[in-house]
C-alpha cells in the first residue's frame, strides 16, 4: 500500500486487528536498494509503501484497502498531506491474480466522482527502508503525519 507519506501509513495499520506486522519501503521503482536520498531526490523512481502482512482469517482485503481509501484522497496525483512528488503518489501493488482481481473489483463497486489516481499494479520490487524510518511514528511520537488515526472504530483497534 502505498499511500504517501509510509511514516503514518504504516501507524496506522498496526492499530488494527489481523494485521501482524508491517514494514516500510520502496516499490516499483528504477533502480534496486535505492536509499531515502536516492528517493527523494527523484533520482529513483519508487513510491514510499507498506508492505502489510495480515491475517485473512481476520481481515480481509477489501477490509484494508476500505481503510486505505479512509487516509487517502484517492483523487490526488504524486501528493498526499503537505506531501509532494513522485514517491508520495498512491497505488495499491499486488503479488497474485486473484489479489488484482480483487483490488480492481473493490475500487470498481465505489461510486466515484472521478477515476481514482491510485495505481493498482503488480509489484515490481520492494526494497526495506532504512531501520530509522521502520516504526518512526513509535520512535518520534511527534513526528509528522498526514493520516487520521481517529478514523479507527474501536471494533477494528488492537
Amino acid at each position: 500500500i502505498a499511500g504517501g507519506c509510509f511514516w503514518g501509513v504504516q501507524a496506522y495499520y498496526d492499530k488494527l486487528k489481523g494485521i501482524d506486522n508491517t514494514f516500510v519501503g520502496y516499490a516499483n521503482g528504477n533502480i534496486s536498494n535505492p536509499t531515502y536520498q536516492q528517493v527523494k531526490s527523484h533520482e529513483a523512481t519508487h513510491s514510499e509503501t507498506v508492505k502489510i502482512i495480515y491475517d485473512e482469517t481476520i481481515i480481509s482485503l477489501e477490509k484494508i484497502l476500505e481503510h486505505f481509501l479512509r487516509i487517502i484522497d484517492p483523487y490526488e496525483v504524486n501528493h498526499q498531506g503537505e506531501d509532494y512528488g513522485i514517491q508520495y503518489r498512491t497505488g495499491v501493488y499486488y503479488e497474485s491474480e486473484k489479489d488484482k482481481e480483487i483490488i480492481e473489483r473493490y475500487f470498481n463497486s465505489i461510486e466515484k466522482e472521478k477515476d481514482f489516481a491510485i495505481e493498482v499494479l503488480r509489484l515490481e520490487n520492494f526494497y526495506d527502508a532504512e531501520e530509522y524510518h521502520q516504526k518512526y511514528l513509535y520512535k518520534n511520537p511527534s513526528g509528522y503525519c498526514h493520516v487520521n488515526f481517529s478514523l479507527i472504530k474501536d471494533n477494528e483497534r488492537k
